[in-house]
């Protein structure tokens, strides 16, 4: 299929639209393409399909042509040659404009001074960077629709979210733009994404990925990738896992390369099930079915499934906890805002929301923060505990309800913090596993009649990515969704 002078660049940006990101690395150290062609083929895509979906908000095209001309095929590149785009959230990559979706950093040209840990460890992986996908201001919301850059849309259906805050990338990688893509998870901000377009979202265990200089592992977020395959996530997790200077939280290391995993045989697992609403909100069909199927199709590979699951999800007391924690990284993110603008700033520099659960932070005291801390502490050990008295998975809805239509989380005047309630009903099941710092992975098995993505989560005790891609990767070979892709 590939030649010399390969075939037309739209011939190659269409053949290679869906291939993985190990396949795509396969090509490039085969000398079948060159990263050149790789990249073109990804610009290609873009910009055939971003003005439909908005999913990538800042380009670097020049500098990763460069890169891509210099770029030397070579096997021991996990990823050499691949092109790739960062989340506009957290992730500097020196000499290029990083907003957080922020309308005053956007307008500023804020310029990252120096690369983080994890996108330094990505280049070294081979990747080729070319640009930013959208993200909520701040990553504080499920959805992707920050004032400063507008709506990203689901490829599936452009009138729904693509989630968030991950949104803009799962976006970029469901249309075919690039095989995988940076994402953050603070929430469910990886796993709510991929569960609305049809995606792999591994959230790590916290400390499995160094957050340095910048960040902190022993708060909610953990940074990886959304990514189209169970393999591509195994083999990116190999690339860049492992502690850096000064990380207060270490996970446990691995005993092989996490690639190993893929297609290794698991073991009859016990495994758990939640599809019910945790605190009485509105569950769509489709996401219970989408939990009972998965139980079953367990089932049958082997698996022993019971209707159980950690009585500590239905904890009245944790909503508020992690709401008074939320708010309070947000001030704390107001301040680095104005480090990064080198002024003070005012309301108008940030979304409503925003501004105001920064405002509720200020109104709480040092003992108020402290006691919030010891709760989700005291939640946390409890619903590990689950997994200590002997479960290996917990199965649950990514998402409550289907993805939402582009509007319903947003700024509303007559009620600042109405959007987080309407985020908490959405996603009542991610946020625990932050707290408790466990790994959780979405994987795309389910899809409604009309073609929309259905997200289940499967939750493994703390430490265990190994046993989540083994799994993982036994559903993907049990009831494959390669061939579920959007037509944009």
């Amino acid at each position: 299929m590939y030649k010399t002078m390969r075939m037309s660049l739209s011939d190659l940006a269409r053949q290679t639209q869906f291939i993985d990101g190990v396949g795509q690395a396969e090509l490039v150290a085969s000398g079948k393409v060159s990263a050149s062609e790789l990249l073109e083929a990804a610009i290609e895509r873009y910009s055939a399909y971003n003005p439909s979906i908005n999913a990538i908000n800042i380009t670097w095209l020049e500098h990763a042509r460069e890169l891509a001309k210099k770029f030397k095929p070579s096997t021991d590149k996990k990823f050499g040659g691949v092109p790739f785009v960062l989340k506009d959230l957290g992730a500097p990559y020196a000499g290029q404009h990083m907003s957080n979706g922020n309308i005053a950093l956007k307008n500023s040209n804020y310029i990252a001074p120096a690369n983080s840990n994890l996108v330094q460890k990505f280049i070294d992986s081979g990747l080729i960077t070319f640009g930013r996908t959208n993200s909520p201001e701040f990553g504080s919301v499920p959805v992707t629709e920050p004032l400063a850059w507008g709506p990203t849309r689901n490829p599936f259906d452009v009138n729904r979210t693509s989630g968030g805050s991950s949104g803009g990338s799962a976006a970029a990688v469901a249309a075919g733009i690039v095989p995988m893509a940076h994402a953050s998870d603070g929430g469910g901000s990886i796993r709510i994404p991929a569960a609305c377009c049809g995606l792999v979202g591994l959230k790590t265990s916290q400390g499995r990925i160094s957050l340095a200089p910048f960040g902190d592992e022993a708060n909610f977020s953990v940074q990886f990738a959304v990514t189209r395959t169970v393999r591509d996530a195994a083999a990116l997790l190999d690339a860049v896992h492992g502690p850096g200077v000064g990380d207060r939280v270490i996970a446990p290391a691995p005993t092989r390369p996490y690639a190993d995993e893929v297609g290794a045989d698991p073991g009859k697992l016990r495994i758990g099930f939640i599809d019910h609403h945790i605190t009485g909100g509105t569950i769509d069909k489709e996401c219970v079915d989408a939990v009972r199927d998965t139980c079953k199709l367990l089932e049958s590979l082997g698996h022993h499934v019971e209707n159980t699951w950690p009585q500590a999800l239905e904890n009245a007391d944790f909503s508020g906890k992690f709401t008074a924690m939320w708010s309070t990284n947000m001030s704390v993110g107001l301040n680095t805002l104005a480090q990064m603008l080198g002024r003070a700033v005012s309301e108008g520099d940030v979304e409503l929301m925003n501004w105001t659960m920064a405002q509720y932070a200020k109104s709480k005291t040092a003992t108020d923060y402290a006691q919030a801390v010891y709760t989700s502490m005291i939640f946390r050990r409890a619903l590990q505990q689950w997994w200590a008295d002997g479960f290996d998975l917990l199965i649950t809805p990514t998402t409550s309800q289907l993805p939402l239509p582009i509007g319903t989380i947003r700024n509303m005047p007559e009620d600042p913090m109405g959007a987080l309630r309407i985020a908490g009903d959405w996603i009542p099941l991610t946020p625990p596993f932050n707290t408790s710092g466990q790994p959780a992975i979405n994987v795309p098995l389910q899809w409604t009649s009309d073609g929309i993505p259905v997200g289940v989560q499967i939750v493994a005790a703390y430490g265990r990515e190994d046993l989540l891609i083994r799994v993982a990767s036994q559903l993907e070979i049990a009831q494959p969704w390669a061939h579920h892709t959007p037509t944009l």
